[in-house]
C-alpha cells in the first residue's frame, strides 16, 4: 500500500488536451439501465433498494425491515455489487446487513440511478456482478427550492425540503428529509411483531419475540441533511464539496435476533475537475472522501432482554482517493488512473446488565479489520464506421490486516479486463457484445467473523464462522443482445452467461468456516421495451430471467441449486399523460413461483405474485405538486425474500422464518416548488 504515492506521481506525469469531450458511453447504452428523476418519482419511502426493484426487473429484494432492505442484481447480492454515491464507494457495518450500502443513501436526495451490469466497470474496486451509481441532486445557480410532506398508510410520515442557488461562480444546495412509519401489515393484516409471533409459537423461540412494552413500537425513524458547494475556480476549473449526514433510530428486523439501536453515517466528498489543460489532458478528475457508519444492534426490545441484553456494535470507515485523466489519441479516447481506498471495520460484543446498570464487553466480532486497495485502471473508447468498440483494464493490490492474534493476515492481486462493442445493423437495430472477468476479495465478515453458537448444554461459545483461508471471487462473463427502434418504440433483448470460480458461498452446515470457495454458474436473459400507443398512453415492460448452478459443492452438500436466484421476475406499466401537467400510472410487478432453491442452506419454495400499483399526479402552475397511490390494490399476502442462511435469521433449525410484503398501501403527497 506504500506504492501509493508513487503511483500517483506517475499518473500526474501523464497528464495534460485542447478539445472537449464527446462523452460517449458504450457500456451505458446497452448494459446498464437508468432511473431517472428519483426524488420527485419514488416518494412512497426513502429506501432506495425498493425503488430499484419497482423499476429494473433484474433488481430483487432482500426484505429485512419496513426499510433499509438489500439487493439482489442477477443472482447475486452483498459485497458482489458496487455501490457507489456520487463517486465513493459506500459501505454498512452490520455483519448481518442490517445497513446495506444502499440505505446510507435516501431517495429524497437521489438524482439519479445507473445501474450496470455484468464485470465491465474498471475504474471502482470490487465490482464483479454489476454496480448501483447514485449520483444525488445538484445545486443551481439560479434561486429554487421546494418542500414537501408525505402521509400514507400504517403511519407513514415524512417532511422534507430543499433549497438551491447562487451566482455564476457559486452554486449551494441544501436539502433534508425527516420520516417515520408504524409496522406495516401484510395482506392478512398482521404486523412485524405478529408475524414473528406467528412464527415462534410452538417452536421454543417465544424470548424472541417484541416485549408488551415494544410490542407496538414503529418500525423505523430517519432523518438525512445533504449539504453541496460547487464552485468554478476558473472557466475550466471546479471544486465540489458535499457533506451527507444520515441518522436512524429503532429499526425493527424481526426475522433477527436484534433490532438496530440507531444507524449513524456520515458522508464527505471532494470533487476537483478541470477541462482543457494542454495536449495531453482533456479532462482531469480528482476525487477525496469518507464515508463512517456505527451501528449498534441488540436484544433489547425482545423477551430475552428483559433483565438483560446484549448489544453488537459495528463500526467502518471507508477512505478513498482517485485520480484520472483523459485524452484524445490515436483516434480513440482513453482514460486512465489511479484508485486507491482503506476500509476499516470494527465490532464488539456487550452485555447490558439493567438493574445493576452495568454494561460489560463480553467479545469480539470483527477485530478491526483493515481492508487496503490500490488499483490501476485504462479504458479505451473508438469508432470505426458503424462499429463502436469499448475495452478496459484493471490491476488491483489488497492487503486485508487484522489485528486478531490468531488470525492470518491476507494479500490479494487480480488483473481485469474487459471488451465491448455495438454494431449499427441499420437505422434502427444495435447488436451488441461483450466478454469481461472482474474480481472481489473476501470482506472481513467472510473471513473473521465470530460469532456466538448455542451448544448441545445450552451454552454459549464463540466460534469463528469466517474463513480466513478464502480466494477471491472472480466472474468471466459474455453478454449479448440486441436493440430494435420503432418510430413509437423501443425493445432491447439482453442475455448473459457468468462463471463464477472460487465464488464465496456460505455452507450452514458448519458450525466452523462457514464461508467456502465453490464455482458456479449463472445465465439468464432480460426484456426492456416502451411503446407509444397513442399521444398521450404509452406502456412500458421489462422480463428478467435466469438460473444458477453449483459446479463444486460446499463441504457435505448436494444441492446444486444456487441461492438467491429469484425466479421470473415482469415489471410493466400503462401511462396515461392526461395532459402537459398530470398523468395516470397503472403499474404490474409479478413473479413465478420460487421452486429453484438452494434446501441445504435454508431456502424454501415460494408461491409466485401479481402486485397492482396505481398512482396519479397532477403539477398546478403555482407550483404545488399533489401525487396521490395505492400499492398491492388487491391487498395479497406474499413473501418476495427467501431465507437463505448466510444471514442470521430466526429459525428452529429446521424452517427459516419469512417476512411478507405490505398488504393494501394507500399515500398521498404534496410539495411546493419555487
Amino acid at each position: 500500500m506504500k506504492k501509493t504515492v508513487c503511483l500517483s506521481l506517475v499518473c500526474i506525469g501523464f497528464l495534460s488536451a485542447s478539445e472537449q469531450l464527446e462523452d460517449i458511453d458504450i457500456v451505458g447504452e446497452t448494459t446498464s439501465e437508468m432511473v431517472q428523476n428519483v426524488y420527485s418519482e419514488e416518494i412512497q419511502s426513502a429506501d432506495l433498494a425498493d425503488a430499484l426493484q419497482r423499476n429494473i426487473p433484474s433488481i430483487s429484494i432482500i426484505r429485512r425491515s419496513g426499510i433499509a432492505n438489500d439487493i439482489i442484481l442477477r443472482g447475486q447480492s452483498r459485497d458482489n455489487i458496487n455501490v457507489i454515491v456520487d463517486g465513493a464507494k459506500v459501505c454498512g457495518a452490520c455483519v448481518n446487513r442490517m445497513d446495506p450500502p444502499t440505505s446510507h443513501v435516501v431517495t429524497s436526495i437521489i438524482d439519479d440511478v445507473e445501474v450496470t451490469e455484468g464485470p465491465f466497470d474498471v475504474e471502482d474496486f470490487g465490482t464483479l456482478s454489476g454496480a448501483v451509481k447514485v449520483t444525488t441532486q445538484k445545486p443551481t445557480k439560479n434561486l429554487s427550492g421546494e418542500i414537501g410532506t408525505n402521509i400514507g398508510s400504517f403511519g407513514y410520515q415524512k417532511f422534507s425540503g430543499t433549497i438551491s442557488g447562487g451566482t455564476d461562480k457559486v452554486r449551494v444546495l441544501l436539502t433534508g428529509s425527516t420520516e417515520k412509519g408504524e409496522q406495516y401489515k401484510d395482506g392478512d393484516g398482521n404486523d412485524l411483531a405478529t408475524q414473528l409471533e406467528n412464527y415462534t409459537k410452538d417452536r421454543g423461540l417465544s424470548g424472541f419475540n417484541y416485549t408488551s412494552r415494544y410490542k407496538d413500537m414503529d418500525a423505523f425513524e430517519k432523518s438525512v441533511i445533504m449539504g453541496k458547494i460547487f464552485i468554478d475556480i476558473t472557466d475550466n476549473q471546479e471544486l465540489r464539496l458535499s457533506y451527507t449526514a444520515n441518522r436512524s433510530d429503532d429499526i425493527l428486523y424481526p426475522s433477527s435476533k436484534m433490532d438496530a439501536i440507531y444507524d449513524d453515517s456520515d458522508i464527505m466528498n471532494l470533487e476537483y475537475s478541470a477541462e482543457n489543460l494542454g495536449k495531453f489532458s482533456k479532462k482531469l478528475d480528482f476525487q477525496l472522501y469518507n464515508s463512517t457508519v456505527e451501528h449498534p444492534m441488540s436484544t433489547q426490545y425482545r423477551n430475552v432482554g428483559q433483565d438483560k441484553f446484549m448489544t453488537h456494535k459495528l463500526t467502518t470507515e471507508m477512505t478513498g482517493i482517485k485520480l484520472k485523466n483523459s485524452i484524445d489519441a490515436f483516434d480513440r479516447e482513453f482514460t486512465y488512473g489511479i484508485d486507491s481506498s482503506k476500509r476499516n471495520w470494527d465490532g464488539h460484543y456487550y452485555m447490558t446488565m439493567i438493574k445493576k446498570g452495568i454494561i460489560k464487553e463480553t467479545g469480539t466480532s470483527i477485530n478491526d479489520i483493515d481492508t487496503d486497495n490500490i488499483g490501476l485502471f485504462i479504458k479505451c473508447k473508438r469508432d470505426i464506421g458503424d462499429v463502436k468498440i469499448a475495452w478496459g483494464a484493471r490491476y488491483d493490490d489488497t492487503s486485508i490486516d487484522t489485528k486478531s492474534k490468531t488470525e492470518k493476515d491476507n494479500d490479494y492481486s487480480s488483473f481485469s479486463a474487459n471488451i465491448f462493442t455495438t454494431y449499427k445493423l441499420n437505422q434502427d437495430v444495435n447488436i451488441f457484445g461483450g466478454v469481461g472477468k472482474s474480481s472481489r476479495v473476501p470482506d472481513a465478515r467472510e473471513l473473521y467473523n465470530t460469532k456466538y453458537a448455542k451448544q448441545t448444554d445450552g451454552t454459549l461459545k464463540r466460534v469463528v464462522n469466517g474463513n480466513p483461508n478464502l480466494k477471491q471471487t472472480k466472474n468471466y462473463e459474455v453478454d449479448l443482445g440486441v436493440e430494435k427502434y420503432f418510430s413509437n418504440g423501443k425493445i432491447k433483448v439482453k442475455t448473459f452467461y457468468s462463471k463464477l470460480e472460487d465464488y464465496i458461498y456460505y455452507n450452514s452446515s458448519k458450525m466452523i468456516n462457514s464461508f467456502e470457495n465453490i464455482d458456479a454458474h449463472i445465465y439468464g436473459a432480460e426484456l426492456n421495451g416502451n411503446y407509444l400507443l397513442t399521444d398521450t398512453v404509452s406502456f412500458d415492460t421489462g422480463l428478467a430471467y435466469k438460473k444458477g448452478y453449483k459446479d463444486s459443492q460446499p463441504q457435505g452438500q448436494k444441492d446444486k441449486n444456487l441461492a438467491n436466484i429469484s425466479p421470473i421476475k415482469l415489471n410493466a406499466s400503462l401511462n396515461y399523460d392526461y395532459d402537459d401537467q398530470g398523468f395516470i400510472q397503472l403499474s404490474l410487478i409479478s413473479a413465478g413461483k420460487w421452486e429453484d432453491i438452494d434446501s441445504e442452506n435454508g431456502e424454501q419454495k415460494l408461491d409466485g405474485y401479481t402486485i397492482l400499483n396505481l398512482k396519479t399526479s397532477r403539477e398546478f402552475n403555482n407550483g404545488v405538486v399533489l401525487t396521490a397511490g395505492v400499492d398491492n390494490i388487491l391487498d395479497e399476502t406474499y413473501a418476495i425474500t427467501n431465507t437463505y442462511k448466510d444471514l442470521i435469521l430466526m429459525t428452529d433449525n429446521s424452517d427459516t422464518m419469512l417476512i411478507n410484503e405490505m398488504g393494501r398501501y394507500l399515500y398521498l403527497n404534496a410539495k411546493y416548488k419555487f
